[in-house]
């Protein structure tokens, strides 16, 4: 790692576990096609708290991506925030700029963009959505889908004033409801023989079963819905949008969200 040469960025990915992530290839096949001098990550921590040590020890740093569970935890670790990401209370991409005055990180969420592009074509005449889960992901996709004119309504294992439990969740909720979104790690590689507990058997062909986990390909989530005649689909499509999205705002200093969605 050519640290050394300041013209040899270093961008990178921050959560815990990392063994599922996409973007490391992904952004190093770019690199590479692109003839871009620069190079991808992964900064497998255990504890929030330890970013700051590797932005110092990192000192080509440029930007990272967020992933669980450090969405909404990095927050207080950061100078400044988009203003989406602040509505939506999640960061997922944190720019980096080194100056004469000092060290910044701003704080953006391109989930909202890649999921918005990613799911628009399903929203004409699905106008409610269960979103299964309750982080920083589910927060995004709350947002991207009150842009889009889509009323969401969040299902968690524990009962709030905003949330049903899966427990809870009827054939009318199901009916009611043609988009369902699984934001929770449920189902996720290694793990692939989990899944959110909902009603399956109540889906139908009108249905839009959409996973964020794009490991494997085909969650159980999605299995059990397109065996009921629903429309699946999982979260690669969102990722590459993101991950887009997310170099832009690393390269671009007058890239502003509002502008894309």
């Amino acid at each position: 790692m050519a640290t050394s040469d300041k013209s040899h960025k270093i961008y990178g990915l921050i959560g815990y576990p990392l063994g599922h992530s996409f973007s490391k290839p992904y952004f190093n096949q770019k690199f590479e096609a692109e003839g871009i001098d620069a190079e991808y990550i992964n900064f497998e921590i255990p504890d929030i708290k330890l970013l700051l040590e590797i932005i110092s020890e990192t000192p080509n740093l440029s930007g990272l991506n967020v992933t669980i569970p450090y969405k909404e935890k990095v927050i207080p670790l950061l100078d400044e925030i988009d203003e989406d990401a602040a509505r939506i209370g999640a960061v997922n991409v944190i720019k980096i700029s080194r100056t004469r005055s000092g060290l910044k990180l701003k704080g953006y969420n391109s989930d909202v963009i890649g999921f918005c592009d990613s799911i628009r074509e399903y929203t004409d005449t699905r106008k409610n959505a269960l979103v299964l889960g309750t982080g920083g992901a589910a927060k995004a996709i709350c947002y991207a889908f009150e842009k889009l004119g889509v009323k969401p309504q969040l299902v968690s294992r524990h009962k709030s004033a905003k949330t049903l439990t899966y427990e809870e969740l009827t054939k009318a909720d199901i009916a009611n409801h043609k988009i369902i979104v699984n934001t929770t790690p449920l189902g996720m590689y290694p793990n692939v023989n989990t899944c959110p507990d909902i009603p399956y058997r109540f889906l139908t062909k009108d249905h839009v079963c959409y996973d964020l986990l794009y490991n494997p390909d085909e969650t159980l989530f999605m299995k059990n819905a397109a065996g009921q005649g629903a429309i699946v689909k999982n979260g690669l499509e969102m990722l590459l949008l993101q991950a887009f999205v997310s170099y832009e705002i690393w390269t671009n200093d007058n890239w502003h969200s509002s502008l894309s969605i």
